[in-house]
């Protein structure tokens, strides 16, 4: 698996409720079961029979408790979490073997240990109960995970090529693409072979990068940004002095690794919308910055903004935020807000994954 789907593995949740109580109900009744026809296989009376219930209950709200505590640490770092576990483990040992000693007690007044090695002995049979218990929560839970990552790759990889196929829908559409042919036809008659031949060179490698780029793998901001100046290099041809761009981003946040075409369609938009219609044209800005572990990228332009009804619902946005959601769970957040007086700014919140730097794989 690549390290490009890690992002969708923490941030899975680990499983149905419904069916945890059902197993643990099964487990547990069957434990109950085996232990006291052990009890009575070896002959033990009747009554025996209530140290299995007070162990099968002792031991169901014990582990129900436990199942609480391991989710509570789920989310910390490995060396921390591995370390809670056990600590979890062995007090819930205690706890379990306390209350299973006392139920048998209870019937036997003469099974209390007299020495430590009788209390030792008790620990280590319910510390074998409860790591039995503990692996097949982890077990399951971890195999449920599995699964549900495994569909939610499956389901990034369909929505990443489902992107890719929308941009060469709706964004290289025949219109632009006439648009461009057309200014790049009248630059010739005009003899301006130089910027014809810019022109076309822009337009070559903007649809090479776009029909050789895998939407699904995570490539440097730097390399997106490039693919972006290509773009709005055509679109300037079309719209001259009305299109303003300015992009700010130190080699820090070039590095940072994003989803391949996700700056696009929030491009597109900010020209259709707020560059376009207006008479003067507009300014698009793109800056991106790090902060600590964390890749912020701002799309601003001083358009009108959204409408109300819109809300940041717009298709491009939230075929955008949903393919950021798949991708990263929720360790990314998209933010839309109107700027005043005018204008739309984006946030792009991403964790902050750092490509090689060249000849550092060798």
């Amino acid at each position: 698996m690549s390290d490009t789907t890690v992002p969708v593995l923490r941030s899975l949740p680990s499983g149905s409720p419904r069916l945890f109580w059902l197993l643990q109900a099964a487990g547990w009744t069957g434990y109950f079961t085996l232990h006291s026809m052990a009890a009575l296989g070896y002959g033990k009376p009747a009554r025996y029979l209530w140290v299995a219930a007070g162990s099968a209950v002792a031991g169901f709200f014990v582990t129900t408790l436990l199942r609480f505590g391991y989710r509570a640490v789920a989310g910390w770092p490995m060396p921390r979490m591995i370390a809670a576990s056990i600590a979890l483990l062995l007090i819930a040992t205690a706890v379990y073997a306390k209350l299973a000693a006392e139920s048998l007690f209870l019937v036997c007044t003469t099974c209390r240990p007299a020495a430590l090695g009788g209390y030792i002995s008790h620990f280590g049979t319910s510390l074998y109960v409860i790591l039995s218990w503990s692996g097949l929560y982890f077990g399951i839970r971890f195999s449920r995970q599995l699964a549900r990552e495994r569909e939610a790759v499956l389901k990034a990889h369909a929505m990443a090529h489902e992107a890719q196929l929308k941009m060469l829908r709706y964004q290289l559409n025949p219109h632009f693409l006439f648009n461009t042919l057309n200014a790049i036809s009248t630059l010739i008659l005009d003899d301006q072979n130089a910027t014809a031949n810019r022109m076309v060179g822009a337009l070559s490698g903007f649809l090479r990068h776009t029909l050789d780029s895998d939407p699904v793998q995570l490539v440097p901001l730097g390399e997106e940004l490039g693919a972006l100046e290509r773009y709005l290099g055509i679109e300037q041809l079309r719209f001259g002095e009305r299109l303003r761009v300015r992009v700010q981003a130190d080699a820090e946040a070039r590095r940072g690794r994003v989803p391949s075409l996700i700056l696009q369609p929030l491009i597109e938009n900010a020209i259709k919308y707020a560059v376009a219609p207006c008479a003067a044209g507009g300014t698009i800005g793109i800056g991106a910055e790090v902060r600590g572990d964390r890749l912020h990228i701002l799309v601003r332009d001083d358009g009108p903004g959204l409408p109300p009804t819109i809300a940041g619902n717009g298709v491009g946005l939230a075929n955008t935020r949903e393919r950021l959601r798949v991708l990263y769970g929720s360790r990314q957040h998209m933010g839309t807000r109107n700027l005043a007086p005018r204008g739309l700014e984006i946030l792009l919140d991403l964790p902050f994954d750092p490509a090689p730097e060249e000849g550092a794989l060798r």
